[in-house]
């Protein structure tokens, strides 16, 4: 009320700002009524007292002559009053804020009258709130006191209760005490209950354990020494028992375990019961590894008794001798690391040194079993037998790190090593086997109008079975290195398995083999008294080393380098493009073989035709001689044999007159009036000079030269031989005249027909004319028979 009182009196002063003037006058509010008229704003005044509002402030601007501005300086606003105003508006001015000093006296007056009853009823509630807070304050007092009353007697009911405690406790401590020395009176007798024969000695040792070390903590009593001299003779008699047991050989590991233990609470020298611990189990270990070697053959080291098939197959013989043997040879490891660990004399290796013979024993049994695996069999089955074996081992390894782990990878790469050659030697035999099978469809004899297969379809299946023979044999091999095989993870299967074992072992051994093979079928038969291989299988050989240099081999390189991926610094391994040049040199040797036994037989005809016939008595000749025939007929077969394998090849740009071309003892470039006009039948020219200076200037031919892979190359060669033979089978001859034009016919009729086989007609021209040379220089009447005549008898025959 006193605070109202004074915003009242304060808000008349000249300086509150509700006086008349900009913003503090009823003008200023917009009204257009004289200083009592018009209507103003109730609340105004509480607000100019509260203060303007933080926004209202921001946006006022300093200005110390606004008389309602927060910055209002009286003295400033009168300066600026006085230097503006005349004298008239300064009267006018004071007028004006006498009114609104009135005014607001007014308004303040009535403010007060509408708010006094609550200002009084607010002054009768804060006088009762006092009151009742002074009553609160004696309650609290008084509740004070109550509580220092409480905590005083609790504090002396705690000091009974600790009394109280520590009386239980003493009362409880005599009665544990006699409790103990009740229970130390009775552990003779509970002894000799529980430890004797058959009973229970492992609840004997543990009431044993309790006492002995009280027993010896007052031994010096005579009433304990009683009682523990009498235990110790009781226990002595249980480790006696204990002893005898561990020497029983029907203990199995668990039993033998135990007993070993009781024999160490009884305070047993460990040195002793570690060595019986191990005779122990060692003996039962080595009877489960006479088991196993029980099943396997008596080896013969003379290798004349018949080894039996084994009675088990490998996988069921791993199992038996992971379960038996390498299961209790863990057991074994787990209890004796569990019994003499940290105990004296018993870390001292022996524990290593027995696993590790025991464990060589079993590989080499392992070993053994192994090399009893004949031909390929079920190789999932070896896969799962070794992987089985390395899990088994890897869990021994864990806890007798000595016990032979680089022996045991030895042993599976052995065996991996090992079935990968068998792979190789089983695609050798099929390979032979193939090759069997096209031999004898090459000599199989053909009913008359129906043939057999061509060498196209052989080659085709010759290629395709020996390809999925490979590619089976290498699935079955990356069994081996199969991401759910335990082994596959060791260093060797991951980088010299697959490069050294089957990149180069298996496939470019194989791929070697193969081309090595094929090419005896050319060099080594006659050297070790073989029959000959037909020119047909020579063919088709050269034709599948050929297609092994152009694509195979890169096929079949890439799909194992995919298979089996080689490690980037693995070992160096054999290029392509050396195995294709061995194919290709392979392939070479077998085209130039069959060329030289196709030539041989055809050339085998020509030189019996000519040894056995009189070349001096024949009659004059009428008709071609039938193996001339025959010679035109093996080539035209040769030619259909070779284009079924091999392409047509370049041929040189024949002449227009070749098959029409004058064969005569004499060519055109040999006639004698070209070197001697004055020739007469009765002065011949030697023919043996002209023959000489006619080779200085023709073109040398070489018959045995390497053949290209086309027919072309194939028919010239042939032909090369056959007329080569038959130059040299004529210049060992001596002919009569009839001889001379029988030879003139015969070498028309191969001229007519053998220049379309060959890739340049001029090397059949060039040997036919040496032909005739040659029997006009061996003929003792060379006169030749007329061109006509000669092309007549060609026709007719």
């Amino acid at each position: 009320m006193a605070e109202l009182e004074a915003a009242a009196a304060a808000g008349s002063g000249p300086g509150t700002g509700l006086g008349p003037g900009p913003g503090g006058s009823p003008q200023s509010s917009g009204s257009s009524s004289g200083p009592t008229g018009g209507w103003r704003r109730p609340h105004g005044p509480l607000q100019r007292y509260y203060g303007p509002t933080a926004a209202q402030a921001a946006e006022a601007a300093t200005d110390s002559a606004d008389i309602n501005g927060p910055h209002f300086d009286p003295e400033v606003f009168l300066t600026k009053v006085r230097s503006e105003c005349s004298l008239g508006q300064l009267l006018a001015r004071e007028a004006a804020l006498g009114r609104e000093i009135r005014a607001l006296d007014s308004d303040m007056q009535t403010l007060l009258y509408e708010n006094y009853n609550k200002f009084i009823s607010a002054t009768d509630t804060i006088r009762k709130m006092k009151v009742d807070f002074r009553r609160m304050e004696a309650e609290m007092d008084d509740l004070a006191a109550n509580m220092a009353a409480i905590s005083t007697s609790s504090a002396r009911v705690s000091a009974a209760l600790q009394d109280g405690h520590r009386r239980g406790a003493q009362l409880a401590g005599v009665q544990a005490l006699l409790r103990k020395l009740q229970s130390l009176v009775e552990v003779p007798g509970r002894l000799r209950r529980w430890a004797a024969p058959g009973a229970e000695p492992a609840r004997a040792l543990r009431c044993y354990a309790r006492a002995r070390a009280v027993l010896r903590h007052y031994r010096h009593l005579p009433s304990f020494r009683a009682i523990e001299d009498e235990s110790h003779a009781i226990m002595a008699g249980l480790a006696q028992r204990l002893r005898t047991r561990l020497r029983d050989e029907t203990l199995d590991p668990k039993e033998l375990t135990e007993c070993v233990e009781m024999l160490l609470q009884l305070e047993e020298p460990p040195e002793e019961l570690c060595e019986e611990f191990l005779t122990h189990a060692g003996g039962r270990l080595e009877a489960e590894l006479a088991m196993l070697e029980a099943e396997l053959p008596v080896s013969d080291p003379a290798g004349t008794a018949t080894t039996p098939p084994p009675a088990s197959d490998i996988l069921d013989f791993v199992d038996r001798g992971s379960s038996a043997f390498v299961g209790n040879l863990c057991l074994l490891a787990t209890s004796y690391r569990s019994l003499f660990e940290g105990r004296p004399g018993a870390g001292d290796g022996r524990l290593e040194a027995f696993a590790a013979a025991l464990t060589t024993r079993y590989f080499e049994l392992l070993e053994r079993r192994l090399a009893l695996e004949r031909g390929l069999g079920d190789t999932s089955l070896l896969v799962r037998a070794l992987d089985r074996f390395h899990r088994r081992l890897c869990a021994l390894l864990q806890l007798l790190p000595a016990a032979g782990a680089e022996a045991a990878a030895a042993l599976v790469a052995r065996a991996a090593r090992e079935r990968v050659e068998r792979y190789l030697r089983a695609l050798q035999t099929f390979f032979l086997g193939c090759l069997g099978d096209v031999r004898q469809a090459l000599a199989a004899p053909r009913p008359p109008g129906k043939e057999g297969p061509g060498l196209p379809d052989l080659l085709a299946t010759l290629a395709s079975s020996v390809l999925g023979q490979l590619k089976a044999v290498l699935a079955y091999v990356q069994l081996f290195t199969a991401k759910d095989v335990a082994f596959a993870s060791l260093p060797y299967f991951k980088g010299e398995f697959c490069v050294e074992a089957v990149r180069e072992g298996l496939v470019v051994a194989f791929v070697r083999w193969l081309c090595r093979t094929s090419r005896g079928f050319a060099d080594g038969p006659a050297e070790r008294g073989a029959p000959a291989a037909p020119p047909a299988l020579l063919l088709l050989l050269a034709r599948l080393c050929l297609d092994y240099e152009s694509t195979t081999i890169s096929y079949i390189l890439t799909l194992t380098d995919e298979q089996f991926p080689p490690q980037d610094t693995g070992p160096v391994v054999t290029p392509g493009p050396a195995l294709c040049a061995e194919a290709r040199g392979a392939a070479q040797r077998l085209l130039d073989h069959y060329v030289q036994v196709q030539g041989a037989a055809v050339a085998q005809m020509l030189r019996k035709s000519v040894e056995t016939r009189d070349w001096l008595g024949t009659v004059e000749p009428r008709n071609v001689r039938a193996v001339m025939k025959r010679v035109v007929e093996d080539i035209t077969a040769i030619d259909v044999q070779v284009g079924q394998l091999f392409e047509e090849g370049v041929r040189r740009a024949q002449s227009s007159d070749s098959s029409r071309r004058a064969f005569s003892v004499y060519s055109s470039s040999r006639a004698p009036g070209r070197y001697a006009p004055s020739y007469t039948p009765s002065a011949p020219m030697d023919t043996h000079l002209l023959s000489n200076i006619q080779k200085l200037f023709s073109e040398r031919i070489d018959i045995f030269s390497p053949v290209e892979f086309n027919k072309v190359s194939v028919l010239t060669g042939i032909i090369k031989i056959s007329l080569k033979t038959l130059l040299e089978c004529v210049r060992l001859r001596t002919l009569g005249r009839f001889g001379l034009q029988q030879v003139q016919v015969d070498g028309h009729y191969l001229q007519l027909y053998l220049w379309r086989f060959a890739a340049d007609e001029r090397v059949v021209q060039g040997l036919l004319d040496e032909v005739a040379a040659s029997a006009a220089h061996r003929c003792l009447d060379p006169v030749p028979m007329e061109h006509s005549v000669v092309e007549l008898i060609c026709e007719r025959g």
